[in-house]
């Protein structure tokens, strides 16, 4: 049954039918579709539109398709052109005629444009939650890695030491800002667009704020045109799932990177790796790779939208119906991709040991050894110098800072004394680093007990 057959005189191409149909995608929002219409009756009655007789047989009928739904009993048919289509027609199959009156007062233009904004409402609490969980994970990690050296880098080069708890908090921040853009999506989207009919409201008189309580929303949106086009709130969101996407590919980088055989800063485990089947030695990062890979899947979705949309006339236009295949693929990419990257990285075992000879052998320290001299009273441009000699010494011999001997030191510059060795550890180096936001210990502790307080809000 088509919902606007009256104007034409024979049937749809098959193959236009097929090309026009969004019943094989849409369905995916059809309890939102139905809680909609359940919503929109209740306020038919309460306004006298409808009658409280009319409203229960309805609201009975809608109830009965979702549940069939939900339990497999109802199966999707191939003629239906949309899920309004599609439950509009059933409604009519179980309670007759009283079920052509679901329509009074709405258009599909503003019944999509709901299922549309229920359905993304409800998957940006589902991503909060999955990205909560992922920080659980990286503050569990923090707190048992407060004094896990590893060297820290700039130009992938080893530059000074930090800590691993430093390192796993720069990604708790992004996830933190990730959480932070969700919630600011979620209080402009939520405004409810039913009552703005096709493009211009309606003649019935109906009560939007009733509407909109209804369904949780602040209120109704405030002009009929831009209801049932707004597509920005899908933008904006499939926006900060490429930013989240971006962060997650980031970190994904660094373990694939550690876990490689010239770093074997880390130890993936088994549940998520793979091996080769060739090369029995292999343990492969796939998830970690994939979830790199899967980034420009989602980014591909929100410039195929941005595209779409560009050029679009007020108001509604039929693509506008491309928003939902991309957007839902991007939602369950992201999501499947963040619950992964977490399960991997919470059973990931980090090897302390060598992340902490790394630092040494990389010269992380040799900034503090140059402080050290200025401390003592050598100009800091000559200080520079006489470390990068040091260095140099270093390099040749293929040792560390730390295994120079004081003879070494001094053969160099006799400002060293035996109180270099404590002033260029690893412990020292990140311990005297104390200002908010740095890898010392004290400061670490602080900052995990203000990420501690934030999960617990």
């Amino acid at each position: 049954m088509k919902l606007w057959g009256g104007r034409f005189t024979k049937e749809t191409n098959q193959l236009a039918h097929n090309f026009n149909a969004s019943l094989p995608f849409d369905r995916k929002f059809y309890s939102q579709d139905i809680d909609g219409s359940i919503a929109h009756v209740t306020m038919l009655a309460k306004q006298g539109i409808l009658t409280d007789a009319e409203k229960e047989q309805i609201i009975a009928g809608l109830t009965s398709i979702k549940e069939d739904i939900t339990n497999g009993t109802l199966e999707f048919n191939e003629t239906s052109e949309d899920i309004h289509s599609f439950v509009e027609e059933n409604l009519i199959d179980r309670v007759g005629d009283v079920g052509k009156k679901l329509h009074t007062g709405r258009s599909r233009n503003d019944q999509v444009a709901l299922d549309m904004r229920l359905y993304t409402r409800d998957e940006v609490l589902a991503v909060d939650e999955l990205l909560k969980e992922l920080l659980t994970a990286l503050l569990t990690i923090m707190k048992e890695h407060t004094e896990t050296y590893m060297p820290g880098f700039t130009h992938l080069q080893k530059a000074q030491p930090v800590t691993l708890a430093h390192h796993v908090g720069a990604y708790f921040e992004m996830f933190k800002r990730d959480r932070s853009r969700l919630s600011d999506i979620y209080k402009r989207m939520n405004y409810c667009p039913l009552g703005s009919g096709a493009l211009a409201g309606t003649t019935y008189p109906l009560d939007r704020n009733y509407t909109a309580s209804l369904l949780g929303f602040d209120g109704p949106t405030l002009n009929s045109m831009d209801g049932v086009s707004d597509r920005d709130y899908l933008i904006e969101f499939l926006s900060a799932l490429s930013t989240i996407m971006m962060h997650l590919s980031r970190f994904s980088e660094e373990v694939i990177i550690w876990n490689s055989n010239e770093y074997r800063f880390v130890e993936l485990d088994d549940a998520y790796s793979t091996g080769s089947s060739i090369m029995p030695q292999k343990k492969n990062p796939d998830i970690a790779e994939l979830v790199r890979g899967k980034t420009g899947r989602v980014y591909g979705a929100l410039f195929s939208l941005l595209t779409t949309m560009k050029g679009l006339p007020l108001a509604y236009n039929k693509d506008m119906q491309e928003d939902k295949e991309l957007t839902f693929d991007a939602i369950d990419t992201a999501k499947g991709c963040i619950v992964l990257f977490t399960g991997m990285i919470a059973s990931t075992t980090f090897r302390k040991d060598v992340m902490e000879e790394s630092a040494k052998k990389g010269f992380t320290n040799a900034t503090d050894a140059a402080d050290y001299l200025v401390n003592h009273g050598v100009p800091f441009r000559d200080a520079h110098g006489i470390v990068g000699q040091l260095v140099l010494y270093c390099i040749d011999k293929n040792i560390a800072l730390d295994d120079m001997t004081l003879e070494e030191f001094q053969a160099v510059s006799p400002v060293f004394q035996s109180d270099i060795y404590e002033a260029i550890s690893l412990k020292t180096c990140v311990e005297k680093r104390l200002t908010i936001g740095a890898p010392g210990k004290a400061v670490m502790d602080q900052v995990i007990a203000i990420y501690d307080a934030y999960l617990a809000e």
